[in-house]
């Protein structure tokens, strides 16, 4: 079992920043890998990022490619998403998730994950 709690969420001007944690409880970070995603209003959850289970490998979706960053802090059991240069496209639920999978890589397939937290609004305003 693993439970998940995100925060971090708010509202933010167009080109600004914020910081989303994971906290994970019920697990310790190396047996498995995390994923970030969002989910905007009338679209479908977007897998955006993931970190594997030794922290060595990242993975971005091209919407957030070098303005999201994903990293962990193990001491925490804690995952961060910080996103910077943020747009109005941005705006949507973020959610995290575990993938049971410890292996050399991570996914950002919904179906792939094991466990989900409940999520964290953004907003952005322009």
């Amino acid at each position: 079992q693993a439970q998940l709690v995100e925060s971090g969420g708010g509202s933010v001007q167009r080109g600004g920043s914020l910081r989303l944690s994971c906290a994970v409880s019920g697990r310790t970070l190396d047996q498995y890998s995390v994923a970030w995603f969002r989910q905007a209003r009338g679209k479908e959850r977007e897998g955006i990022s993931c970190i594997s289970s030794k922290g060595d490998f990242t993975k971005y979706v091209d919407s957030v490619k070098d303005r999201f960053t994903i990293s962990r802090d193990i001491s925490k059991n804690t995952v961060y998403l910080q996103m910077d240069k943020l747009e109005p496209e941005d705006a949507a639920v973020y959610y995290c998730a575990v993938d049971l999978w410890s292996g050399p890589r991570c996914f950002t397939t919904a179906r792939s994950m094991d466990y989900w937290g409940k999520g964290t609004q953004v907003t952005v305003t322009s």
